[in-house]
């Protein structure tokens, strides 16, 4: 029998939940008999244990961890020594004292404690993975001794390095660091010698290679870069549909160089022909080559500030690979016939050759759409199609929207940096229809192609977006409500729709931003998976990555398994086997890089952005409140670049109400809530910790919505009331008044 398995079915029944089992009784429950026996037992109970499944309290009964309040999840350290344990039921809060030694990014298991105010904070009680070895760092020299300061917080921890020696390093040197042993003593040693602090791009270098993202690529991979033409040869034609002839268009940034994706629109009867054409990188990234091996790695480019950091050398993503304007091209086309409703009536997956007729750039797109004169006499061979680009984009969307696609429309900052690298700007990214336009095509190619590999049966990965877990969406709509929108839907059977309604309902108000991003928050992360389970946020069923196979390593699996399972025609049970449990692997992979990327992309901005601010320490800012906790409010301005106001920022002591997600004023009453505007001033700022300090301009003055929308009653009802008429005083009477 296995007594594990017995041990847990029998905690979980309704008879003993919540009640605890001791050894004695599962000793009688399972009819221990024997020392062998008892052995077994004990083994299961202490894997249990280990596992983190089974605790124990004080009289040494065993309960589910959970029972008790404990959680498992990933450890998030602030910069000024908090932290937050996020799991998928939500976020806890750590404060520095309970961490007990764990590192920012660390699995931990903690138990979690609620207090009379509604709050709830968690102690971490052990650690489970760690996941902090790379740290960056600077070496100081002072009377002639050299020590490492991290550029993160460690709280109390301290750094010992142990080949200092080893390294020609002077004060301010900026250097990468490998943990060896941790303990409230991290021993370490230097790995790399990044450049001297202050030289322009090493800040930027040092957050990449913090997060194990390098810029250069091996040896082994440039040395294979020799074998790949740079141009289309006649054999790489065999077997493509020649596509050089049609009317084709790349759309991108100004500085884009990667051109992965071109389009072609032309009017059908009842609809539209809309053509994908998508950079053919699996015709040059081959299984088993150093530079396959090295892609799957990186798992997609990095963009930072001053930089892109490739997942394929620049050989092919801005030479070979790229749908270079005017140049023949391997390309992989995705040809939908779509009707007037946005249905795809037919289409067809073809590998092909290409020639661009454009490089266009959303710029000079969204000025014809608007009709600018000079713009659409520099192009009028083009302005036929985008007409149609924009008439089927329309249908396109508007199919979705029936759906209930979740347009959250976050707003994005853009960090401008001079020649030095230093901050210059901050400003809101542009989003026009032109974006809009290749973001509803690319949507559909996508859907389109993970349609026909599901329906093939072909081994591949999926973008896949889980429903939001019920109790993240109880928060939400609690936080709604407070801000003065109903949501209308059950949230233990949710649907799309329901929350699209509600953004639309909070659409061009003040606390549209706020509102859609608690949301966005309260949502499952988008992730890659081999099973195709469908996509919440954009209502699809089928859904795929096959777009930028350049930037991304999921596209370029999802071209290689089309190319040998429908184009080529594999059928071998055996290999077919073989792929299928490499793409759940690959999936994972794929996930976890694109986590890793995100978090260095935010880091840079985050350390930019506080390095702009240290200009304008002093500076008096509109802005609106972004998120209450019970240290204190975060405020968000309109350039995107938040702030926190510390409690000990505060005139007032104030106290956290959890209900209403608050800070209520003792003294004063104010009341500090999300989505509310205020006024603040930057009280501080350091590029290095990667954050901002503000303080609230005229605290007690602030009134929430609530109180406005009093007292603007009170004054219209003062109005409406008919005054009562008193007789005017005379001058005698009105100076004796005065004389008392």
């Amino acid at each position: 029998m296995d007594i594990k398995q017995l041990c847990l079915d029998m905690m979980s029944s309704s008879k003993y939940r919540n009640k605890g089992i001791s050894v004695d009784k599962y000793q009688e429950l399972l009819n221990i008999q024997g020392a062998n026996q008892f052995k077994e037992l004990m083994k299961a109970l202490n894997e249990l244990e280990d596992e983190c499944v089974f605790v124990r309290d004080a009289r040494n009964r065993y309960f589910l961890a959970e029972e008790l309040g404990y959680v498992k999840g990933v450890l998030k350290v602030n910069p000024k020594g908090f932290g937050f344990i996020d799991t998928d039921e939500g976020s806890w809060y750590v404060n520095r004292e309970s961490m007990n030694l764990a590192l920012n990014n660390d699995v931990v298991f903690a138990q979690t404690k609620s207090f009379p105010d509604g709050s709830s904070e968690a102690v971490v009680v052990r650690i489970l993975e760690r996941n902090t070895k790379n740290v960056i760092g600077t070496i100081k020299v002072r009377d002639g001794r050299k020590y490492f300061l991290p550029d993160s917080n460690f709280n109390d921890h301290t750094f010992t390095i142990t080949n200092m020696e080893d390294f020609k390093v002077v004060n301010d040197s900026k250097v990468l660091v490998v943990i060896t042993k941790y303990g409230k003593t991290l021993k370490a040693k230097i790995e790399r010698v990044i450049g001297y602090k202050y030289d322009p791009g090493v800040d930027i270098l040092s957050v990449l290679l913090e997060h194990n993202i390098e810029p250069e690529f091996p040896q082994a991979v440039l040395d294979e870069l020799k074998n790949i033409p740079e141009s289309v040869q006649e054999k790489d034609k065999a077997g493509r549909v020649d596509c050089t002839d049609e009317l084709i268009i790349t759309i991108d940034g100004e500085d884009a160089r990667d051109l992965d994706d071109a389009v072609s629109v032309s009017k059908i009867e009842n609809g539209y022909r809309l053509s994908v054409h998508i950079a053919d990188v699996s015709y040059y990234v081959r299984e088993g080559s150093e530079i396959n091996a090295e892609a799957y790695q990186r798992g997609t480019s990095v963009y930072v500030a001053d930089r892109v950091v490739p997942m394929l050398p620049h050989y092919l993503s801005n030479g070979i690979c790229s749908l270079n304007p005017k140049v023949e091209r391997c390309a992989m086309t995705c040809d939908m016939n779509i009707d007037t409703s946005g249905t795809i009536i037919s289409y067809k997956i073809y590998p092909s050759i290409i020639k661009t007729t454009e490089r266009m750039t959303y710029t000079a797109v969204n000025k014809i759409i608007d009709g600018d004169e000079e713009t659409c006499a520099q192009y009028p061979h083009l302005l036929e199609m985008v007409k149609d680009m924009l008439a089927l984009s329309q249908i396109i969307r508007t199919r979705r929207e029936g759906l209930g696609a979740i347009d959250f429309d976050t707003r994005e900052g853009k960090v401008i940096l001079d020649e030095q690298g230093k901050p210059i700007d901050v400003v809101l990214r542009e989003r026009g229809i032109a974006e809009r336009i290749i973001e509803d095509f690319m949507i559909q190619a996508n859907e389109c192609v993970a349609a026909h590999v599901k329906w093939m049966e072909i081994p591949s990965v999926y973008r896949i977006h889980e429903q939001p877990e019920p109790k993240k969406m109880r928060d939400f709509v609690k936080i709604a409500n407070i801000m003065g929108y109903k949501f209308k839907g059950n949230v233990m059977n949710l649907r799309p729709k329901q929350c699209q309604q509600m953004l639309e309902d909070a659409k061009n108000t003040p606390e549209y931003p706020v509102l859609s991003v608690y949301l966005l928050r309260c949502m499952a992360k988008a992730r890659y998976d081999a099973k195709p389970i469908g996509h919440f946020g954009l209502a699809l069923n089928d859904y795929t990555h096959f777009t930028s196979p350049i930037r991304r390593y999921p596209d370029l699996i999802v071209h290689r398994m089309l190319r040998k399972y429908y184009i080529n025609g594999l059928t071998d049970a055996g290999i077919m086997e073989k792929d299928e449990k490499w793409v759940e692997k690959a999936a994972i992979q794929c996930s976890d890089t694109e986590v890793n990327a995100v978090m260095a992309e935010r880091d840079v901005d985050d350390m930019k952005k506080a390095e702009y601010m240290e200009k304008h320490i002093g500076e008096e800012y509109p802005g609106i409140i972004s998120s209450v906790t019970k240290f204190g409010i975060f405020v968000e301005l309109a350039n995107t670049i938040e702030g926190l106001v510390h409690v000990s920022n505060l005139e007032d002591h104030y106290d956290y109400d959890e209900d209403s997600r608050s800070l209520i004023g003792r003294g004063s009453g104010t009341v500090l809530k999300m989505g509310m505007p205020v006024m603040v001033k930057v009280l501080d700022a350091s590029r290095f910790k990667k954050q901002v300090d503000f303080q609230l301009v005229n605290e007690k003055g602030i009134k929430s919505k609530k109180d406005k929308d009093k007292k603007s009653k009170d004054k219209k009802d003062k109005k409406l009331k008919k005054p009562e008429h008193k007789p005017k005083k005379s001058k005698k009477e009105f100076e004796k008044r005065k004389r008392k």
